[in-house]
């Protein structure tokens, strides 16, 4: 949708547009995700994959034989599910995961009730996984005769109003109150409903489903034989909306396209692992634009460094796994008598002396006031430095849940900001008793909303090094540009893509142990270059570069010897450099060295002496020189204070 749409208001819309700001607003509450996986089981989903598919492209061109593991459709589907179990039970251990196996044979739900669904098998039960449960799963993928008995195909295809109606029942019973609600389909077969009874009432049932709020995305799987054709069924029962930003097979961009047999389990994984990320509101406060003009907002990071969740003590020694809760008492070493909160004061020094203060007073000082965005002014955006970003920027939306209308003065606000290429200067406080910020509140045509951009104080503005700038010769740029379009990713980098080695070797030591397997050897890191690419592509370029790049080095190491250059190989050090007249500065005497403290403690700049200094003169003192840079400072303090 283009930028000057999404947020203008429809005067012929009426209450419509409510509608609309609420679904917007969904997309980035925190919540917690139910997931149900229905997987149809039918002879072209059980049969082996062909070596002529296998070997054979899209568009019929040959390929080189995959050499990983042959799975079927059906299989692959269940492998898929497997991996994404073990990956929420450890990064998101409070969402609900179950398969559903549509078209069996048998048929098995979780009530025992047979006759509602018939043709159904619910393989795993809509709930938190638990090791117990995986372990089930991988038990079977990993006996091919218990499989090929569980995924045996019925004489007639399951019903998909049966289906829907089955995924309706659990969603209701089983994660009611969750805002993230999903029905993921992997199938193969385009029409599965031909009568236009059954049709009808399987659409009523998809009907069912939405109104519910559970969001239907399937997965299709089509063949070089067969192409899979959306429109004969499945196109009336998604009810795509077109403005939904998430796409869950976009190999080329489009939303929901079909997979070739070789890739529909790498892409089934990529998908469903790219959607995984909630969004969590960081805040939910008022926003002044003027004087007596409020509305509401909630603010989203969106990107953030994922880091291990925290470790926690496990005792081992009963029935079962139990985390330590831990607990602190703080005692007087002298007397071993132990100290209550109310008897621990907080305390900071100021001008040589200890200041304490109760936890009262602690938060008196604390409180800037309610949280609040308030507008103080505009600038140009042009006034906007790149070195003036301090943090990672904050997104913000309108919500309505306090204030009414505030979509409405957001997006103008918005549109005005845009339009005008203006920024807004306000006074920021994210939550109680968190320390304010002057933010730049920039307008984003894409995603459409604004940023809050955190501006510096003047103490924390400091003075860059001078760094000698050297600009590379024209011939290294022109040829380091045919390098650049050799190796150009015609869809650019896509973060989902490629997820965080550290964090996914972490995950996969935690999943071995939960299921009592042995710890993996390799881990699979999807940033390494891809080095054969690479030199397929551009390997001579990159050659005839590094020889360039040798010889204006020379160049400018005979032109300027003075500065050194930065590359594979490093300039001299110039004669009387800056380390030897630091550790001159060092080894003055004890009496320069005792005036130089002497005035920084007067003047409360010790921080700002270096480690090395610092230690030095502790050393001689006869004091202890060890720990970080505050406790040496505070040493020197007791010091001069006790003197």
């Amino acid at each position: 949708m283009s930028a000057d749409k999404k947020w203008e208001s429809n005067p012929d819309a009426g209450d419509g547009d409510d509608d609309d700001d609420n679904r917007d607003e969904t997309e980035y509450l925190s919540q917690r995700d139910a997931t149900l996986f229905a997987i149809e089981i039918s002879n072209s989903m059980v049969a082996p994959p062909d070596e002529e598919d296998d070997s054979m492209d899209i568009d019929g061109g040959k390929k080189k034989k995959n050499k990983k593991p042959r799975y079927s459709n059906a299989e692959s589907a269940l492998r898929c599910a497997e991996a994404v179990l073990k990956n929420r039970i450890i990064s998101n251990p409070s969402d609900m995961m179950g398969i559903l196996l549509f078209g069996t044979e048998q048929t098995k739900y979780a009530d025992g009730n047979t006759s509602s669904y018939p043709n159904c098998f619910l393989l795993m039960d809509l709930d938190i996984p638990d090791a117990a449960g995986i372990k089930e799963l991988k038990y079977l993928l990993d006996n091919p005769d218990e499989l090929s008995e569980l995924l045996k195909p019925s004489e007639k295809p399951a019903a998909m109003a049966s289906v829907f109606f089955a995924a309706n029942h659990l969603f209701t019973t089983k994660a009611a109150n969750f805002n993230s609600r999903r029905l993921f389909i992997i199938t193969d077969n385009d029409n599965p409903e031909t009568d236009k009874k059954a049709r009808t009432s399987a659409q009523t049932r998809a009907k069912d489903l939405y109104d519910l709020g559970v969001r239907i995305e399937p997965f299709f799987i089509s063949t070089p034989s067969h192409e899979f054709d959306k429109s004969l069924f499945y196109a009336d029962v998604m009810y795509d909306t077109g403005d939904e930003p998430d796409t869950l097979l976009d190999s080329d961009g489009d939303a929901g396209k079909p997979t070739d047999a070789e890739s529909r389990y790498d892409q089934m994984l990529s998908a469903i692992t790219a959607k995984q990320a909630p969004r969590r509101a960081l805040f939910s406060i008022k926003m002044e634009v003027g004087k007596g003009l409020v509305i509401g907002i909630k603010g989203y990071l969106l990107y953030k460094r994922v880091e291990p969740s925290r470790s926690h003590y496990i005792h081992e020694r009963g029935e079962k796994l139990q985390i330590v809760k831990g607990t602190t008492t703080r005692m007087v070493e002298e007397t071993a008598q132990e100290v209550a909160p109310a008897q621990i004061r907080k305390a900071f020094k100021f001008g040589g002396e200890t200041v304490s203060f109760s936890d009262e007073e602690m938060k008196k000082i604390r409180n800037f006031g309610d949280p609040v965005l308030r507008i103080i002014g505009f600038k140009p955006q042009t006034e906007l430095q790149f070195w003036h970003n301090m943090r990672p920027s904050i997104f913000i939306h309108p919500s309505e849940e306090d204030y009414t209308g505030s979509t409405r003065v957001f997006a103008a606000l918005w549109n005005k900001l845009l339009n005008s290429k203006l920024m807004g200067i306000a006074w920021f406080i994210p939550r109680r008793n968190a320390a304010p910020v002057m933010t730049a509140v920039w307008p984003s045509s894409e995603p459409q909303g604004l940023f809050l951009i955190t501006l510096p104080f003047a103490d924390d503005i400091r003075q860059n090094p001078e760094v000698p700038h050297i600009v590379a010769p024209n011939h290294l740029i022109d040829r380091m540009q045919d390098v650049i379009r050799q190796l150009h990713m015609p869809r650019g980098y896509i973060p989902e893509k490629y997820p965080n080695p550290a964090l996914q070797k972490h995950y996969k030591v935690l999943e071995a142990i939960a299921l009592e397997e042995e710890l993996p050897d390799k881990f699979e890191d999807k940033t390494l270059p891809k080095y054969k690419n690479i030199e397929k592509h551009a390997g001579r370029l990159l050659e005839d570069w590094g020889e360039a790049l040798e010889q204006s080095m020379a160049e400018l190491r005979l032109s300027r010897p003075q500065i050194e250059v930065h590359g594979t190989k490093r300039g001299r050090e110039p004669a009387g450099g800056t380390a030897k007249k630091i550790k001159k500065e060092v080894d003055d005497g004890p009496g320069d060295m005792d005036a130089e403290i002497r005035a920084a403690y007067d003047k409360n700049a010790l921080s700002k002496l270096t480690v090395a200094v610092l230690k030095d003169w502790l050393g001689n003192k006869g004091l202890s020189a060890t720990g970080k840079k505050a406790e040496l400072v505070e040493r020197v303090e007791e010091y001069f204070e006790n003197k």
